[in-house]
């Protein structure tokens, strides 16, 4: 198949699955079985890779939907796969959980059905491809990958594999959120002018000492695809999303959930900004090296503008400015105006965005679950959370380069820029590639 006509199936999947059909796919057996409290034959088996602060997490999550089983854990750190080890056991009451340094061996498992990977960001493609490729169905956590190459791989395996795919963006999951971005689209605030997305400031840190690396820790597997490094505290676990090695700071990480409510609201989950510009201030010594303070702003081909930046900027969450009012939703709640357009309701023939399905404790992680059974698509399939992190990915490439960056979102590439072009995806170190 062409390129073009690839992205063109894209896109037509993504408004199958905006609406929530579902999709033609095949059942696997291991996804059937009554509802409600399922016997643990009949629940579907759960791996997890990666067990940080994210990780450990979803471990607890999982453990209390009823129709899921956790199996096994994988982690280069061996004191964080004991914590995840004693967790799962106590829970069921067994000492069944099986325990991998190396995630190919977890992925071998055919009695494995699902994946929940949430390692540091350099690691996402390759893992979710590896997955993907092993027959799993995949929660990936958010931002979908390190570059938009990586992030394009992982659509395109989704596609080829046919596999049910969750993206941890889970604002969309919350109720809300999702009554913010109606108000917007049904418009309740008028013309749409312009959004604007406030996140979190960066954080520097003086030049680290090498350090050696502690027992349990399998540093050269966690460096895994990035450029070798020596060991030194602060470069991991945590810490990795302030070094652009491995992440892409603030701008990605609390960006892949602001600028993803931002496209929902906006109504551009199938496209993407034609012009990327802004500034940025990055550390100029020191271990970390991401953006520390940030503004950058995103034109659409239909002249709509969206802009991103640190809390000095902008305030914290998303503002959705109209010629009739404004929205403003944060984790907290919603405020508009006029204020009391936060008792508004929706006609039946007006735009209803979809809402987790399946009735399960958590809305997010319950609607993977509930999709890998139905073969539906999820509610952030992989290209809704590619389209979203590619905006921070372009806003990151164009205050590093210092200038405005042309985008083809139909072709998904940059115009008339070799260097910023280059900057859409990263060498692998051997042997890891996607």
């Amino acid at each position: 198949m062409e390129q073009d006509q690839r992205r063109s199936t894209r896109r037509k999947f993504l408004k199958t699955a905006a609406a929530g059909v579902a999709a033609p796919y095949i059942i696997p057996a291991s996804a059937l079985g009554a509802g409600g409290g399922r016997a643990p034959s009949n629940r579907l088996t759960l791996g997890l890779i990666g067990l940080g602060s994210m990780g450990l997490r979803h471990v607890k999550g999982f453990l209390y939907e009823d129709d899921c089983q956790i199996t096994a854990v994988c982690d280069v750190d061996a004191a964080r796969r004991g914590v995840a080890v004693a967790e799962v056991n106590q829970h069921y009451g067994t000492q069944d959980c099986a325990a991998y340094n190396d995630y190919r061996e977890l992925l071998a498992r055919d009695d494995i059905d699902t994946v929940c990977i949430s390692v540091p960001d350099h690691w996402h493609a390759v893992l979710a491809i590896a997955a993907l490729r092993a027959g799993k169905d995949v929660y990936g956590e958010k931002p979908l990958a390190l570059t938009i190459a990586e992030g394009q791989a992982i659509v395109d395996e989704v596609e080829r594999t046919r596999r049910v795919w969750q993206t941890g963006s889970w604002q969309r999951s919350t109720a809300h959120f999702r009554f913010a971005c109606e108000l917007v689209r049904n418009g309740r605030i008028g013309k749409l002018q312009r959004v604007e997305v406030g996140i979190g400031k960066g954080s520097d840190i003086a030049p680290q000492p090498v350090m050696p690396v502690p027992e349990g820790f399998d540093y050269e597997r966690w460096l895994g695809p990035a450029p070798w490094a020596p060991y030194t505290e602060k470069r991991c676990h945590w810490n990795f999303r302030w070094i652009l090695d491995y992440s892409g700071g603030q701008v990605t990480d609390w960006g892949a959930h602001h600028i993803d409510i931002a496209q929902w609201g906006m109504g551009t989950d199938d496209t993407g900004p034609v012009a990327v510009e802004g500034k940025g201030v990055f550390p100029t010594e020191g271990l970390w090296n991401a953006a520390l303070d940030y503004q950058f702003s995103c034109r659409y081909a239909n002249g709509a503008m969206l802009h991103v930046g640190s809390n000095n900027h902008y305030k914290q969450g998303v503002q959705f400015f109209g010629d009739a009012g404004l929205v403003h939703v944060t984790r907290q709640g919603v405020k508009t105006e006029p204020k009391d357009l936060v008792r508004e309701t929706f006609g039946p023939n007006e735009i209803h965005l979809p809402r987790p399905s399946g009735d399960h404790r958590q809305g997010h992680r319950g609607n993977f679950l509930h999709c890998v059974r139905t073969r539906q698509a999820c509610i952030v399939p992989a290209e809704i959370g590619h389209r979203s992190i590619t905006i921070a990915h372009l806003g990151n490439i164009a205050m590093l380069l210092g200038r405005k960056i042309q985008w083809d979102p139909v072709r998904q590439v940059v115009v008339n820029d070799a260097e910023a072009s280059r900057m859409t995806s990263r060498a692998m170190r051997a042997p890891w590639r996607v």
